[in-house]
């Protein structure tokens, strides 16, 4: 024992001396756990580098500060002497409030100790209150709206008058420029409305419980029981038996008349607080500023798109058929809305030979880093630098911090990875954006501070954290968000990085899965963590290859949520009838496989919640990333002067431009339904025929 012990020792130390010789320094410190850090000074700089947060108390103190700075602000906005433009008063007005609200949010989610997430939740509150109180601010409304109306006294550019705007329709929302009754009714619809969607989302998860008596014999044997009652959690779309998939699907899905009763209720509400803000519909009210400007063009594009996805969506679902023929032996059986995800699961299995692990040892943590590392520098000359945490710096000892530094420019922003699961810790991938960027008065600028958060498995002594396919695409979609922050350079902070409409605001991470799923990029990263062998050619071709897999159909899937969502926010909002019927006639209409009876999917639909009217976004911001691609990087990953084009052009902008603006000038084509479809349909047909190219060299 004791000699096997020197060997493994040994052979650890061979091993990891050829890591640190052969990995960038960035990919070594992410192939290994964060230094544990030691204070011995006690000299903590607080959280971020804040010296209010050396203690949870430190909440206090900022909200204390907040509403000080914010009294200030607000003289200085109402004043006949004010010696600023109204734009940049609201901008810090905006900036003071977002850098506790923003931070605050973050430590109530994610810190460990309760004591900071329950003064962080106490900070929230406290500033939503300010908030609602500047909502219902007549004096500071009016001094806004007469220079948005009238222009202001000092001179402004038109990225200002774009962005007064901004901040007087936010104040619109409330209600605030209507009598005082209807501004009342208004709060309470705003009120109401977030009950409901608080309801909906917690009913939508809940497990379908059914006595036994309710579910047929010949199911009741697939699920856990408790006492008389069958419990079913959720949909088993991988089970290899085909009556358990179909039994969970009609089970877990069963209409609910409480969630019905919510849902019609939370889209009556929407649209009567539609009506009193002066919208047409709900979707009218939340497209307004977005990059498809009004629900008719989403539907347009939804429609064009549909027709054309339709007889492609027909082929996948063909072959799905024929697969389930060829295992279940019966010659008439046919796809149905529960076989999709098993059918492309086995698909992926049977042409690509992909085994769930196979691709793991070349993609661990550092090298992913590394590769991002190495594409940033050749698309927009930045480094991303591994950086020393001082001193209560982080929430928790596993967190790395990354200085942005572009090779001319400098600093550029900061980037805390928060990459690894904890007990508490939410199951999202996500961004935080702490402080958003801006152009000071003395002219140097706020640097972005942002937190990317994943929920990877710590690394351990045998060897780094170990990503699969779908991980490195989360982790590029992330960076992507992150970078979108750390490359804008905006005068106002109320339109930094992500801050821009819903449906622009992932095409810049969207676009980053373009490069992750690319065999040139992937080629420069992807080794194994112990040998360094690179991938080899087979292997990275089918890995590209499966990740487009009924690229249609599931498009099509898309378009058919999307299409449901804007029907719901519509002009059959103000009717209240059954939402069944309005899936079943848009489904019948949008998507290749049949409406089950006596099923409710859409009442376990979350997304209607905080995507109210805007589920398309997704859509949209893939087929811009897509149109992207292929105009600027599907010739060349690497192309420097296509980096720098987008960034000067896309990414420094924000939402300081309208988005549909920013999307013409940099492509040099109106952005139409019918271009931003064929732009997909382009991409699904050439990813059909590499799978097909690909299918016939292994057969």
């Amino acid at each position: 024992m004791l000699e096997f012990s020197r060997t493994l020792l040994r052979w650890r130390s061979r091993n990891c001396s050829r890591r640190v010789s052969t990995w960038t320094p960035l990919a070594t410190a992410f192939n290994a756990p964060p230094a544990r850090r030691i204070n011995f000074t006690h000299d903590d700089v607080g959280l971020f580098g804040m010296p209010e947060l050396r203690s949870f108390e430190g909440f206090f103190l900022l909200r204390d500060n907040v509403e000080s700075r914010t009294q200030e602000l607000i003289s200085e906005a109402i004043s006949d002497q004010r010696r600023r433009k109204m734009v940049d008063i609201f901008d810090e007005l905006s900036d003071t409030l977002c850098k506790v609200a923003d931070l605050a949010e973050f430590v109530r989610i994610a810190h460990p100790h309760s004591r900071y997430t329950q003064a962080a939740e106490q900070a929230c509150i406290s500033i939503c209150g300010m908030v609602e109180s500047l909502n219902t601010h007549k004096p500071i409304y009016k001094a806004l709206s007469q220079v948005v109306d009238h222009g202001d006294k000092l001179p402004t550019s038109e990225v200002d008058r774009h962005v007064a705007r901004l901040f007087l329709f936010d104040f619109e929302q409330c209600g605030i420029h209507l009598p005082e009754e209807e501004r009342m009714r208004v709060v309470r619809l705003n009120d109401y409305i977030l009950q409901l969607g608080q309801k909906f989302m917690s009913g939508a998860v809940q497990p379908s419980v059914l006595p036994r008596s309710q579910v047929p014999e010949s199911f009741r044997n697939y699920f856990p029981t408790s006492g008389e009652n069958v419990i079913i959690t959720g949909l088993c779309t991988n089970a290899e038996n085909v009556q358990m998939r179909e039994a969970a699907y009609r089970l877990y899905l069963q209409p609910s008349k409480s969630q019905e009763d919510l849902l019609r209720d939370l889209l009556l509400c929407r649209h009567e607080l539609a009506r009193s803000c002066g919208f047409d519909t709900y979707g009218h009210r939340a497209l307004k500023g977005s990059t498809m400007e009004k629900p008719e063009v989403v539907r347009d594009f939804i429609n064009e798109l549909s027709e054309k996805l339709r007889p492609r969506a027909d082929s996948d679902f063909a072959r799905m058929s024929q697969m389930k023929r060829r295992e279940g032996g019966k010659a008439d059986a046919r796809t149905e809305v529960w076989d999709t995800p098993y059918y492309t699961n086995q698909l992926r299995r049977q042409l690509f030979e992909e085994h769930a692990n196979e691709f793991l040892p070349y993609f661990s943590l550092g090298g992913c880093m590394e590769g991002l590392d190495n594409l940033l520098h050749a698309l927009y000359g930045i480094r991303l630098q591994n950086t020393d945490l001082k001193p209560g710096e982080a929430w928790h000892n596993d967190i790395y911090k990354l200085a942005v530094v572009h090779e001319r420019e400098g600093l550029l922003g900061y980037i805390y990875c928060d990459f690894y699961e904890r007990v508490g810790k939410p199951n999202q991938d996500c961004h935080f954006t702490i402080q958003g960027g801006k152009r000071m008065p003395d002219g140097s600028y706020q640097l972005p501070v942002v937190v990317v958060m994943l929920g990877l498995a710590q690394p351990r002594w045998s060897g780094p954290t170990l990503l699969s396919p779908a991980r490195l695409d989360n982790l590029f979609h992330e960076m992507g968000h992150a970078m979108h922050s750390m490359l804008a350079r905006t005068e106002h902070q109320h339109v930094t990085g992500t801050r821009c409409s819903t449906d622009f605001a992932e095409v810049p991470s969207v676009l980053m899965e373009y490069f992750a799923g690319d065999p040139r990029v992937l080629r420069t990263f992807a080794r194994h963590f112990q040998t360094h062998e690179p991938i080899s050619e087979d292997m990275l071709r089918r890995l590209c290859a499966s990740k487009n897999l009924f690229a249609a159909s599931e498009t099509q899937l898309q378009v058919f949520y999307s299409a449901l969502d804007q029907e719901y926010h519509g002009t059959s909002a103000r009717h209240g009838g059954s939402s069944t019927d309005t899936l079943r006639s848009v489904q019948d209409h949008y998507y290749g496989l049949p409406y089950v009876e006596n099923t409710a999917w859409q009442l376990r639909f979350s997304h209607l919640v905080g995507y109210g009217a805007k589920y398309y976004a997704y859509l949209v911001s893939k087929t811009i990333a897509s149109w992207i691609w292929q105009t600027y990087f599907e010739a060349n990953p690497f192309n420097r002067q296509a980096g720098e084009k987008y960034r000067a052009e896309i990414l420094a902008h924000g939402g300081a431009v309208p988005s549909r603006k920013l999307v013409a000038n940099f492509l040099q084509r109106e952005m139409t339904p019918s271009v931003l479809a064929d732009s997909l349909i382009t991409e699904i047909d050439a990813d059909e025929s590499k799978i097909k190219d690909l299918i016939i060299s292994r057969s």
